[in-house]
């Protein structure tokens, strides 16, 4: 790999991190409007409250950080492949 291909999967990896850092607190925020004492490992485990495993709108930014970091490991077995 060459120091223009090192510097562009540079850039993306820095970009989707962005993306996935941005998605993880916007899901952390969408959990406290239901639950307000929730805390980023109680993501990791939402099932253990009723309240966002019924709720529509905290499954679809869930499913939204779960998509972005689907793209972002791709990407890095991508890149180790080469």
């Amino acid at each position: 790999m060459n120091q223009s291909e090192t510097t562009s999967w540079d850039k993306i990896e820095k970009v989707l991190q962005e993306l996935v850092d941005f998605h993880h607190a916007q899901l952390l925020r969408s959990g406290r409007r239901i639950v307000p004492h929730l805390t980023t490992d109680d993501l990791l485990q939402p099932n253990d409250f009723p309240e966002l495993e019924q709720h529509p709108y905290f499954r679809y930014e869930e499913g939204m950080l779960a998509g972005i970091q689907t793209v972002q490991m791709a990407l890095w077995a991508l890149k180790k492949g080469q």
